[in-house]
């Protein structure tokens, strides 16, 4: 497995970092975030999202958060992803 790096918050201070990576192999985006917690988390799990598509969080996934300022890299890992599995 090799991680391509693609951007980091621009805001980080050196703790929390949330950052983002395409996968080189299966062109996955790769996500660190902040954990969502308490309302958003409940928000999220107690919705049914699709019609027919069970609501909640499996113990297998997490909801995370990534700061708005984070946009353009989001878009940025998008391009390289799709241009890594040969969608463009």
């Amino acid at each position: 497995m090799t991680l391509r790096f693609v951007g980091i918050d621009p805001n980080t201070g050196g703790g929390g970092s949330p950052t983002v990576w395409v996968e080189e192999e299966s062109a996955d985006l790769v996500l660190q975030g902040e954990e969502a917690e308490g309302l958003l988390k409940a928000m999220v799990g107690g919705t049914e999202w699709v019609p027919g598509h069970a609501a909640g969080i499996p113990p297998h996934e997490t909801v995370i958060l990534i700061p708005v300022r984070m946009a353009s890299i989001l878009r940025e890992a998008c391009d390289v992803a799709e241009q890594r599995a040969g969608l463009r």
